[in-house]
């Protein structure tokens, strides 16, 4: 039986980082920060589908009546692949099909490094 994680709201779930003081992305991380500040580096694999959108005009007189109105999400800056660094202590530390990762919430991400793609192949 295959299984799968799925995120609610603005969850991230990230894999963290070897705990090099130089990551792949070039970005130094010093001991005292890794250590005291309690901050952590990893790769995005997932998030939630974001903030959700609540419209007052949306709720009915019957409020047991069936909604046919489906939930609109705020997406999330974060995808899959980023490299960030957040706030350790502000997530969970879960292990699924034995590898470790960390939920968390997208406010405790500080940034982002993301592989840019060249929106046009220069001509030779």
């Amino acid at each position: 039986m295959e299984k799968e994680i799925i995120l609610v709201g603005d969850k991230v779930l990230i894999e963290p980082g070897q705990g090099d003081s130089v990551t792949d992305y070039g970005l130094y991380l010093p001991q005292t920060v890794k250590d005291k500040e309690k901050v952590q580096s990893g790769k995005i694999v997932r998030s939630g589908p974001g903030y959700p959108i609540f419209d007052p005009s949306s709720f009915e007189d019957e409020p047991w009546a069936v909604s046919r109105q489906r939930t609109k999400y705020f997406p999330l800056q974060v995808k899959t692949g980023d490299f960030c660094l957040f706030l350790r202590d502000s997530g969970v530390e879960v292990e699924f099909e034995k590898k470790k990762y960390y939920v968390i919430p997208h406010s405790a991400i500080l940034l982002l490094i993301r592989s840019k793609i060249p929106s046009e192949i220069p001509s030779l």
